[in-house]
């Protein structure tokens, strides 16, 4: 069924192999096992047969060889040492979201599979449990139920069995054999426990980064010259690992010969004809309908969401209170002159013009950082918290792109509501002139923006906590240099300025409060302005910038989730 040859696997290009001229194969229809000691290479046998890790050297699926890896992820899952689901969803919603996402089943159908899938792993009773609640042994078999939503050919585990009491290490290995035995399917497991030998059809030894032995039980008995498999790990312990790697090359002539599915040479796999995986835009659509969902059954993120959101605002109007009176009179039309005529006509008005305009201008700059903090925490943590996750999935046949597209318009809309409803309470309260949706637009294009550009970094980490850390480090440059409240040399200014997103939310608001009849408190900013080389970009320029951002953080997106990234 699966094969390698001569397979070096590397963690990463240009590293030294961690598995070096790995030679075995699972046949077709058989529970085999892999062993050895910690840190020998199983895993990475295992994820160089799936293309998770660079590997050299000659893969065989069904006899013919694999010149890439995409169709092989077609036939082949992997089911690794620990469940990856989302906590926050039940065991039947699991289940539910993979069959639609990596096949498009839905309604009756997807239904009866999932009743199915339930019942084979023994989780039938637990439909309506949440995940988080699971067990670790049920934690497992529900791993190996959502590999087996894309109907694998051949399922590879890793340490599915580990850290489990006896009761639950059967109960999987019950399964391993059910899915054998009735549905024909090839499995390969890497086990820890060598007291379960006698289950499984065949065993592969690996140590120190090589295949020392493969066949069956009493075969590798007799090759280490052992009469109890558990001193397996003591008797390789004995000689270097020079020692067996040679004395496996001189015995397994005879095995590679007779193997029934002895891969051929030159031949090269052909691609299954059509694609059951759903289109991107489906797929982004299952995985918007799953957020959602998420983000109202995380109680935690949901109330800091909220509290944001609702609290802000709140911040921005208890720092304007003091100055409101004064903010109402100087906006005031001054019998019919010009306004800034009025404000030098009388010198203590000039002086409350510039009391206002600090006033006005650091409300403003106050909502837009705000507001990026908001997005900070719409996208910091996105990507990088479930990495694992999206690896995993992506494995079964979830499209990068639909991945990185779902992201997107998620954190761009909860973005665009923070800011519309920033406008809309701080606005009514405030009483700020200017247009009502070229504000709204500012401001939502603010925090829409700064979640994107968050979103693109978080796409590039797979520690959610270094993303959030770095998203937080770059809201609080913002402020700083943004030269609104600190000068700053011109060339630095003009150097950092276009990557500030705070600048041009700031300008942009601020040129929307001008286009009145009595534009009072905006000529009061530029009076404030006049003397410290404000440039004051056009609403529609902002705006235009503020898009360029959210376009560069969509490309860091797109690009990142390309990557291969696992944690």
């Amino acid at each position: 069924m699966l094969a390698c040859r001569n397979l070096d696997v590397r963690p990463r290009l240009g590293a030294p192999p961690l598995v070096q001229g790995a030679t075995a194969r699972f046949a077709a229809g058989g529970l085999h096992a892999l062993i050895g000691p910690s840190g020998c290479g199983k895993t990475t046998l295992f994820k160089g047969l799936l293309g998770i890790l660079p590997a050299e050297g000659e893969i065989f699926l069904r006899g013919r060889r694999v010149t890439e890896h995409d169709p092989l992820r077609r036939e082949l899952a992997f089911a690794p040492q620990f469940s990856i689901a989302h906590g926050k969803l039940t065991v039947g919603e699991s289940l539910a979201f993979a069959l639609k996402l990596y096949r498009g089943v839905t309604g009756a159908a997807g239904a009866t599979r999932i009743g199915e899938l339930l019942q084979l792993v023994g989780l039938d009773d637990r439909r309506d449990a949440l995940v988080e609640k699971l067990s670790g042994g049920q934690l497992r078999r529900l791993g190996l139920a959502l590999e087996l939503t894309t109907d694998p050919a051949c399922l590879l585990c890793d340490e599915v069995t580990s850290g489990l009491d006896p009761r639950s290490e059967d109960q999987i290995l019950a399964v391993l054999r059910a899915l054998v035995a009735e549905r024909g399917q090839t499995v390969a497991c890497v086990i820890h426990n060598l007291a379960k030998l006698p289950q499984f059809d065949t065993v592969t030894v690996i140590h120190e980064g090589a295949v020392v032995f493969q066949g069956t039980l009493p075969g590798m008995l007799r090759h280490f010259d052992l009469t109890d498999a558990l001193t397996l790990y003591d008797r390789l312990s004995e000689q270097p690992p020079e020692h067996w790697r040679q004395l496996w090359s001189e015995a397994s002539a005879a095995w590679t010969a007779d193997a029934p599915d002895h891969p051929a040479r030159g031949k090269a796999s052909p691609t299954p004809a059509g694609d059951p995986t759903p289109s991107v835009l489906a797929q982004a659509g299952t995985l918007l309908v799953r957020r959602w969902r998420l983000l109202w059954r995380d109680r935690g993120y949901l109330g800091l969401t909220l509290a944001i959101t609702f609290g802000f605002p709140c911040l921005v109007v208890i720092f304007a209170l003091r100055g409101l009176p004064q903010m109402k009179v100087l906006a005031l039309d001054q019998s019919g002159q010009g306004p800034v005529d009025a404000m030098l006509a009388r010198a203590d008005f000039v002086g409350d013009a510039l009391k206002m305009g600090t006033l006005v201008s650091g409300l403003i700059i106050f909502q837009v950082i705000l507001l990026c903090l908001m997005g900070s925490n719409n996208g910091a943590r996105e990507i990088a918290g479930e990495r694992a996750l999206y690896e995993k999935e992506r494995m079964s046949g979830l499209r990068p792109a639909a991945y990185a597209l779902a992201k997107i318009t998620f954190a761009a809309l909860l973005g665009a509501a923070q800011g519309a409803w920033m406008t809309v309470f701080v606005k009514a309260l405030c009483q700020f002139p200017g247009s009502w949706g070229e504000q709204m637009l500012v401001l939502g294009g603010t925090c829409a923006a700064m979640s994107v550009v968050c979103l693109g970094l978080s796409a590039w980490f797979t520690s959610a906590d270094k993303a959030s850390l770095l998203c937080i480090y770059l809201v609080g440059f913002q402020l700083p240099l943004s030269g609104v409240v600190l000068a700053l040399p011109a060339a630095i200014v003009w150097a950092v300025r276009p990557f500030i997103v705070t600048y041009w939310g700031w300008i942009g608001y601020l040129k929307a409060m001008g286009d009145v009849p009595a534009p009072h408190l905006y000529d009061a900013v530029i009076l404030m302005g006049a003397d410290k080389g404000w440039w004051f970009a056009p609403t529609t320029g902002a705006l235009a910038v503020l898009g360029a951002h959210f376009l560069l953080g969509a490309g860091l997106v797109f690009w990142g989730c390309q990557r291969k990234h696992w944690p």
